[in-house]
């Protein structure tokens, strides 16, 4: 019998500020990050976060667009979409490892990445993962880009240039607070 899991979801920031967000796909599997796309946008949209999307062809490409364009734009944060799926070589363990190593050391260098690439055994499980109806993992990892750039907002030194300290304010159990 399967057991029923229910997760926490923290509830979604609010911004005083814009916020830019690049969403970068690899559409491999099309059908699959057409799904991751639709709950990402779905997520950003209901924020009112405005987004950037670029295509790459594949997962391993992800982190060096983002890597680029943390250096080079001006987005407060980045939404990694794509999917792995288990072959019958070690191609599978390398990509899923680097492309997720090369994120971890970017949001360590201070970007604010959701990482929503899926990696998974078979095409069954990416499906349920990415359709918005189900598991919807391109939501998941837009909303933790956004809880990102909050945290960095609200964390930035004042006269630290062009990101200023701002106050956020973040709904939680439908009440807002207000931190400075």
């Amino acid at each position: 019998m399967a057991r029923s899991e229910t997760h926490y979801s923290l509830a979604r920031p609010r911004f005083e500020r814009p916020v830019r967000v690049l969403v970068v796909v690899a559409p491999y599997y099309k059908d699959i990050a057409d799904n991751l796309l639709a709950g990402a946008l779905g997520e950003l949209e209901a924020a009112g976060v405005a987004h950037d999307l670029v295509e790459v062809p594949g997962a391993l490409e992800i982190p060096s667009a983002i890597a680029t364009a943390f250096r080079l734009a001006n987005y407060d944060g980045f939404v990694a979409l794509g999917c792995v799926i288990r072959g019958e070589t070690t191609h599978y363990e390398t990509v899923c490892n680097d492309s997720s190593r090369a994120l971890a050391l970017l949001g360590l260098e201070g970007a604010a990445i959701g990482n929503g690439i899926l990696t998974v055994e078979n095409r069954a499980q990416a499906e349920v993962r990415a359709d918005p109806k189900a598991m919807n993992k391109g939501a998941g990892a837009a909303a933790a880009a956004l809880h990102l750039i909050a945290l960095a907002r609200r964390w930035t030194r004042p006269g630290a240039g062009a990101r200023e300290r701002e106050t956020i304010l973040i709904a939680q159990s439908g009440k807002d607070t207000t931190s400075t």
